[in-house]
């Protein structure tokens, strides 16, 4: 005990000198800037509207806050950033075509590129159920002789393609790679602007283009321009456009699709952030989260496509924090006095519970470690099934109470597979519902699973406390977090199709052989560095299996596993 006490004071008497050196020296963040509170920003040209909308709405919500967003010319940005260590947004070509050695970039969002034709063009039913495929695109871009629909369609449709590109370096070579051809032998193709091309393909009904997304959006109606449509892409080369693959009807859907992995990655860029340097001005770096994060929203209304939530994670982490400003020596000695005080009370209670601690560290140690493993285990001694309600196979349940109202919600075995539930979507008090019609959405960061009704009836009333606090689905499923109240319509005959307690848990087993099937299958596709998340060593599942993966995953859970048993 003598020596742990002469270790604590040895320890004290070092903080309290690391201290005194510290703050007897005036130590500032570095800051460029001649006001603490304003900062400059560059922009590429195709990046200054976008830039514009983030730096205005940040500064709506930070009013202390003044950032001078500077439209930079393709060959002066590079030298403003190393001059100044300032940020700027660029996109992915630009990067490469300006060779930006830079010491320091973020993704901040993904740019799309698009194939787009005529919306009178004659072909219009015949594309949008066949589509086209990197196969049937290279066949055309590299032989002007070869450039008609016939040749995209596998039809005898010979009508020539006036066949257009963007002047962007970055659009020609990912549509060379979506086509798996070199961007050199691209031949025959007339090169002109993105305004020039589009009015070129409105003009003609048998052109085809190529071009950002952003260069068809109309800004007034969030919609594309007059006379333009996108041409659906046969992903899996299959010679058709699959109810997984109709992603192309509007702008919303279409942005969609991008984000759950529904179009093909090989035509969507990528937009940084970059500097010569990390940032460390506390509200650069403040900017920057908030670009990652909320001002995500503002990608999609400007053409663009948000990052999916691991990718936030991996760019917050590579921001860090700010380094903190110290205070000056007008303030040292009161923070040195009363940081002395604090460190002699530590020393005190670290050596009143040194005893108590040692004592207790090993059995404290044993439950933690049983409780991790509570934790993160996932298998069918997790799963709550409480005795007395009837259970779905669309792992929804329902238990009349007295009065003869339904009270029906989600199992405890869905909260185990998604994680925290981050927000729900729920039908209103009144409407009617059948067995088997949508019944609720759960949203993870912004990935989605849909549940369906176990009964039919009338909504009586919803959780209202599912709306501001949706974990409850999470803490509680059986009680606090309930989703409806029904008045039932055939409760006698649709009970017959559900399951109590006993039943349930035997039927259980089985569900985790398939969710296991589903997510090696799946993984094996999708995401085969991801194995780990889900699975322990030996194989048994990782509890919150789905809230690390992808959307393109919550996609496949709900087709593959979710709807497959309706």
């Amino acid at each position: 005990m003598e020596i742990m006490k002469t270790k604590i004071f040895l320890f004290l008497a070092f903080l309290f000198l690391s201290c005194s050196i510290t703050i007897g020296k005036e130590t500032k963040i570095r800051n460029n800037s001649t006001d603490e509170g304003t900062f400059s920003v560059y922009a590429i040209p195709d990046l200054y509207n976008l830039t514009k909308k983030w730096t205005s709405e940040y500064e709506r919500l930070n009013p202390l806050v003044k950032i001078n967003v500077i439209q930079s010319e393709n060959t002066d940005i590079t030298g403003m950033l190393d001059s100044d260590g300032k940020i700027g947004f660029v996109s992915e070509e630009y990067c490469v075509s300006q060779s930006i050695q830079s010491n320091w970039k973020i993704v901040v969002g993904r740019d799309v590129i698009v194939p787009v034709m005529n919306a009178s063009n004659p072909f219009l039913d015949e594309i949008y159920r066949k589509g086209i495929s990197s196969r049937g695109l290279s066949r055309i871009l590299e032989n002007t002789e070869n450039q008609y629909w016939g040749m995209i369609l596998g039809s005898i449709k010979n009508s020539s393609i006036p066949c257009f590109i963007s002047n962007d370096a970055a659009v020609k070579s990912e549509i060379a790679n979506f086509a798996k051809i070199d961007p050199l032998k691209i031949d025959g193709i007339t090169v002109i602007s993105d305004q020039e091309m589009i009015t070129a393909i409105q003009k003609d009904t048998y052109a085809l283009g190529f071009c950002k997304l952003i260069s068809i959006i109309d800004p007034n109606n969030q919609g594309f321009v007059e006379n333009i449509r996108l041409v659906p892409i046969d992903k899996n080369e299959n010679g058709k456009i699959d109810n997984i693959e109709g992603i192309y009807d509007n702008l919303q859907t279409f942005m969609r699709g991008v984000w759950i992995g529904k179009y093909p990655r090989a035509l969507s860029g990528t937009i940084y952030s970059v500097s010569s340097e990390k940032p460390k001005n506390r509200i650069e770096v403040a900017f920057l989260k908030w670009v990652v994060t909320d001002g995500q929203q503002f990608l999609g209304s400007n053409g663009y496509n948000d990052l999916v939530y691991n990718e936030r994670q991996t760019q917050l982490e590579k921001i860090g924090e700010p380094e903190i400003e110290v205070a000056s020596t007008n303030t040292s000695l009161a923070i040195l006095k009363m940081i002395l005080l604090v460190l002699i009370a530590f020393g005190i209670i670290s050596y009143v519970t040194n005893r108590v601690v040692w004592q207790t560290r090993n059995r404290k140690k044993k439950i933690s470690t049983a409780i991790s493993s509570v934790i993160t285990s996932f298998d069918a001694d997790s799963v709550i099934v409480p005795k007395g309600l009837y259970f779905d196979k669309t792992h929804t349940w329902a238990f009349m109470k007295k009065d003869g109202i339904v009270k029906i919600g989600i199992d405890d075995f869905i909260q185990h597979v998604t994680g925290s539930i981050t927000r729900i979507e729920m039908k209103n008090a009144g409407e009617k519902i059948q067995k088997g019609d949508l019944l609720l959405t759960i949203i993870r960061n912004g990935k989605r699973l849909k549940f369906y009704s176990p009964v039919s009836g009338t909504i009586k009333s919803q959780n209202e406390s599912l709306v501001t606090n949706s974990s409850l689905i999470n803490s509680a499923p059986y009680s606090e977090g309930w989703a409806y109240m029904i008045e039932p319509s055939n409760w006698l005959r649709e009970i017959q199709f559900l399951s109590m307690s006993e039943k349930y848990k035997t039927w259980l087993t089985d569900e985790f052989s398939r969710l296991k099937d589903f997510l090696i299958a799946t993984l094996k596709i999708n995401a085969p560095e991801n194995v780990h998340v889900v699975f322990q060593d030996g194989g048994a599942l990782q509890d919150n299996v789905l809230a690390d993966l992808g959307p393109e995953v919550w996609e496949d859970f709900q087709t593959k596993f979710m709807d497959s048993v309706r």
